[in-house]
């Protein structure tokens, strides 16, 4: 029996968004671990059934209650203790974090895929060295995350075996009322048109606001802003689900409106359409949601993607063609007669790299440099390029530098192994 352990200890998108690199590990002869923040043990075991779920507290202080510092010592010793003490075949740590540094010297460096050290000196996997670099260019290069994790195993399933194709399950529509970052998400008073809007393209039932305890101001602001005859049909479980009630919840709806968040992922993963708002700092080409069957309107201005962390100088522009007339009548009519000026349409879709998206309304303004980037990274991963694709040499020069073969301060396979390394 191989053992194979992965090391996600992110947030709760990113657990969900590990799910095709897990699904490449397992199989007959395969036993696949996860090491996760303790938050998320259940929603781990709810994800991956067939996984053995590992805990560590890796988030600051209040993430776990009242936990004192000697207790989070002692179990977070004991979990390193049973995993070095395990005979692992390859460990996958997928974050870039001190944490994640030091959890590697738990293990020969030669099993270790992303993220190590060799000695004092933390390294990075050729692929995730690669990463890196075009993550200097997001608006044309770039990979969806769930593909770039995935492609650290030597053979990542298909992309259409991660999830379902989504369809609607007929207990009405989710609207997930925030992100984590306040500007890729949608205030009240724009929320609440777009929400009526696919509530009215959606047979009119139930509206299921989600989110946290912190957001349930947000839920009650968001249903003042609703017309009268639409506050009636909303409930509002903002903070009053756990992980298992959230599955629940999202496996019966029709779709779900959200912004970039873990829930929009689960909604993915569960098979149930996701129409996704993107905007700021928020890319869909990065983080949109995987599988066939969903809709992301992706703001297009000239400074997207931007910084999250750093102050907007345009007053954050991009929120305002959400809620333009235009906008609203494509979401409650679903004819997509008529471009909308910042904004683009997309329908999710799948290529040889993984998920990509395809414009429907508007264009997508970096569509050939990133077409040209996936087939570099494909003819890379020498999963196939077109013979008529022209990748320019300076495409190469910047992605390639003379420390790939000339020293190799990384870990994980040698490329003649694994070209993706």
């Amino acid at each position: 029996m191989k053992h194979h352990l992965i090391i996600q200890l992110a947030r709760f998108g990113d657990l969900v968004q590990t799910k095709r690199l897990v699904k490449s590990l397992e199989g007959p002869g395969s036993q696949v671990h996860i090491l996760v923040d303790a938050s998320l043990v259940r929603l781990g075991s709810l994800l991956y059934p067939h996984a053995q779920i590992h805990s560590l507290y890796a988030h600051g202080p209040g993430v776990h209650g009242n936990l004192g510092a000697v207790q989070v010592f002692r179990c977070n010793r004991k979990t390193m203790q049973k995993l070095a003490e395990q005979k692992f075949s390859q460990v996958f740590n997928l974050n870039y974090s001190g944490m994640n540094h030091a959890l590697s010297r738990l293990f020969s460096p030669e099993i270790v895929r992303g993220h190590g050290c060799l000695g004092p000196q933390a390294t990075k996997s050729v692929w995730t060295d690669l990463g890196f670099r075009w993550a200097r260019f997001r608006a044309t290069q770039g990979i969806n995350l769930v593909d770039y994790w995935a492609h650290l195993a030597d053979a990542p399933i298909a992309p259409e075996l991660v999830n379902p194709a989504a369809s609607g399950k007929g207990g009405g529509i989710g609207i997930v009322l925030a992100g984590r970052n306040s500007r890729r998400s949608l205030p009240p008073s724009i929320l609440a048109g777009v929400g009526a809007s696919v509530w009215s393209a959606h047979g009119r039932g139930k509206i299921i606001l989600l989110g946290s305890k912190s957001e349930r101001d947000a839920g009650r602001a968001l249903i003042s802003h609703f017309p009268s005859a639409i506050r009636e049909k909303v409930v509002n479980l903002a903070g009053k689900t756990d992980w298992n009630g959230l599955f629940d919840v999202i496996s019966d709806l029709d779709t779900v409106v959200t912004p970039d968040t873990g829930t929009m992922h689960l909604a993915a993963h569960l098979g149930i359409p996701v129409q996704a708002v993107f905007l700021s700092s928020a890319w869909c080409f990065e983080t949109g949601p995987y599988g066939l069957g969903h809709t992301i309107w992706q703001s297009v201005f000239s400074c997207a993607p931007c910084v999250e962390s750093q102050p907007c100088p345009h007053e954050v522009a991009c929120l305002e063609p959400f809620a333009s007339r235009d906008f609203l009548r494509v979401l409650s009519s679903g004819k997509f007669d008529r471009d909308i000026p910042g904004i683009t349409g997309l329908h999710s879709g799948f290529d040889e790299l993984g998920a990509t998206y395809f414009p429907f309304c508007g264009k997508d303004p970096y569509a050939r440099e990133r077409s040209t980037f996936r087939n570099f990274l494909s003819m890379h991963l020498g999963i196939g390029c077109p013979e008529e694709a022209n990748i320019p040499q300076s495409l190469a020069d910047m992605m390639y530098l003379e420390k790939d073969w000339m020293t190799r301060p990384y870990i994980g396979p040698l490329p003649q192994e694994g070209v993706h390394g």
